[in-house]
């Protein structure tokens, strides 16, 4: 593969380099703090802000950047029909590359925080061969399932956060009742990650509601600054030593999701974004035309404008978010159409393609072998196989994307999730 994509590094230096952005970012926060201390008055006075005497110092001096952070979403749902476990994380490697682990997903239910699965979180018990730590549950132990794996797993990596993800597709109707009391919201969930059966294992809160002022599964109406008012309530509760964060529409169209709501107003209450650039397209639109659902940027032939990683970032960025505080946000899986006999993007389709859970979506485990790669567009890779046309990101688009990201100045990379990789994670090991 050759031209702007392609790969320019090997592996092995990847958790090297995000640990030296990590230590290079919280150098410069010291000295900034520093600076700050030391007459920095004046330039701060330069660019008043009116929520800024709203932030505790702590998260003003110390959360500047997410520089190096690799984010990896892992979903209770995991160990049912996917069999994909905590331990997974650790044998296929991918507790060695990440930062932080997003554990999806908390539900929110009468304006709170709230347990999504009990069953996973905490109850399921894990025999030797399935633990983290080779041991297994005993009866009468007090924390079992996720949580204490996970825990685990934190002991053996003491670096890695865990952050607890509420909403997500399914749950985000429960925001709009949130939104009208942020405080209690807060306060609720503050009360949920600190809960003594599971004390230590939340390093933060990370928030996914699709979506704000703006339609999912469900239309919110709760206005443009309600979003603002809800980070601002969580961080004043979680305080500048634990992390707040919110994975955000990539909608970057005239008049789409992104303008539907101040995020760059709520950008200073939290320490980083995870704009969702994936499912920018999918079989929801049966005919086609086929099209890569993660596109870098813009391609001839692209079916709407604003849908593309390049457009996304340039949106959020013009609206007055530090490019610091965005994570690239990667697909560990594909989206397919079938009824297609064209081979390359734009091709019409009867619906969606064959899926191992849902129709139209498949990991990229399964896709890499059953559907190969046959082109690449915009940056990442599609597959015209029979008569199913699959796009997805391979080891080499996505070793191109974080490098571009990195260009771009970006505070790191988060994935979608991370069940879709192979078993020694070909995905996650490319990503640098």
């Amino acid at each position: 593969m050759t031209g702007p994509f392609a790969r320019r590094h090997g592996r092995r230096s990847s958790s090297a380099r995000r640990r030296l952005y990590g230590f290079l970012a919280a150098g410069c926060a010291a000295l900034m703090a520093a600076t700050l201390s030391f007459g920095g008055a004046g330039a701060a006075s330069a660019a008043p802000d009116s929520h800024s005497a709203a932030l505790p110092a702590e998260h003003t001096a110390g959360h500047t950047a997410a520089d190096g952070k690799l984010v990896g979403y892992f979903a209770n749902w995991d160990v049912y029909q996917r069999n994909y476990h905590v331990k997974n994380i650790e044998t296929s490697g991918s507790a060695a590359e990440l930062t932080h682990i997003n554990y999806a997903f908390g539900n929110v239910q009468g304006g709170k925080c709230t347990v999504g699965d009990g069953f996973a979180d905490y109850e399921k018990a894990y025999t030797a061969d399935q633990s983290v730590d080779g041991k297994a549950d005993a009866w009468d132990q007090p924390l079992r399932g996720n949580f204490n794996q996970l825990l685990k797993l934190k002991q053996k990596h003491p670096g890695l956060k865990v952050l607890w993800s509420f909403g997500g597709w399914t749950w985000s109707g429960g925001f709009a009742e949130a939104a009208n009391d942020p405080a209690a919201f807060a306060d609720s969930c503050h009360q949920l990650l600190n809960d003594e059966r599971w004390a230590g294992l939340f390093d933060g809160i990370d928030i996914d509601w699709e979506y704000p002022n703006a339609c999912g599964l469900t239309c919110d109406e709760s206005g443009p600054q309600a979003f603002t008012e809800v980070m601002k309530a969580l961080r004043a509760k979680f305080g500048g030593d634990k992390l707040v964060t919110a994975a955000i529409t990539a909608d970057a169209s005239a008049g789409g999701k992104l303008e539907a709501t101040d995020y760059a107003g709520a950008a200073q209450y939290v320490d980083w974004y995870l704009p969702m650039t994936y499912d920018y397209f999918g079989a929801w639109d049966a005919q086609g035309p086929t099209a890569p659902h993660s596109p870098l940027t813009r391609y001839d032939g692209i079916p709407k404008d604003g849908f593309d990683t390049t457009s996304t970032v340039e949106k959020l960025t013009g609206m007055g978010v530090p490019p610091g505080k965005l994570l690239l946000g990667l697909g560990f899986y594909g989206r397919g159409w079938s009824g297609v006999t064209q081979a390359e993007p734009g091709g019409t389709a009867t619906g969606a393609a064959p899926g191992t859970y849902e129709q139209g979506i498949e990991d990229y485990e399964v896709l890499k072998g059953r559907c190969p790669s046959t082109g690449t567009v915009a940056g990442t890779a599609y597959a015209h196989c029979g008569d199913q046309w699959w796009s997805y990101d391979t080891p080499q688009t996505i070793g191109s994307k974080s490098d571009w990201g990195s260009g771009q100045g970006l505070g790191g990379s988060f994935v979608w999730e991370l069940s879709g990789d192979t078993p020694d994670g070909e995905l996650i090991k490319a990503i640098r």
